[in-house]
């Protein structure tokens, strides 16, 4: 199998892994389930292509197409966790708040009704910058130390 496949998605499954402790150290709260969870710390696309860039810089050099194709696609996979998709999860916090007002509107019986915000702890389908940042390191730590393990002596 092609290694630099291999190291990017273990990067993935480790970083999926560690948002179990991570979650618990922040909350006190032991969540098995987060491992198949999107968003948290660390974020698990950005270990991904991290892992893969640094990988194909180190094995390929950086003036390789390779190199500017991981790159490129890494930088956009970074972008899309933290922006594109963190914004459309406090969207959809939005949308279930006005569902929930539209039922109250239409019940006999009236509810006050309070706005909810989004709280970082709560599952989201994208990251927070520091996430991303944190995936990156972990990721570029995952692609040097798979260079070294798979490199020729």
């Amino acid at each position: 199998m092609n290694k630099g496949a291999v190291i990017a998605i273990s990067s993935i499954g480790l970083a999926q892994a560690l948002k179990i402790p991570f979650h618990y150290a922040k909350t006190q709260e032991w969540k098995p389930d987060l491992f198949l969870a999107s968003g948290g710390m660390p974020s698990s696309h950005s270990a991904g292509v991290s892992s893969l860039t640094t990988y194909v810089a180190l094995t390929k050099g950086v003036r390789s197409i390779d190199f500017a194709l991981s790159l490129v696609y890494g930088i956009i996979v970074m972008y899309d966790a933290q922006g594109i998709r963190r914004q459309t999860g406090e969207l959809t916090l939005k949308v279930n708040d006005l569902d929930e007002l539209i039922d109250k509107i239409h019940e006999d019986d009236p509810v006050e009704f309070e706005e909810k915000s989004p709280d970082p702890l709560k599952e989201m389908l994208g990251h927070q910058p520091k996430e991303v940042l944190g995936g990156a390191l972990f990721g570029m730590a995952m692609g040097f130390a798979g260079y070294l393990l798979t490199k020729k002596r």
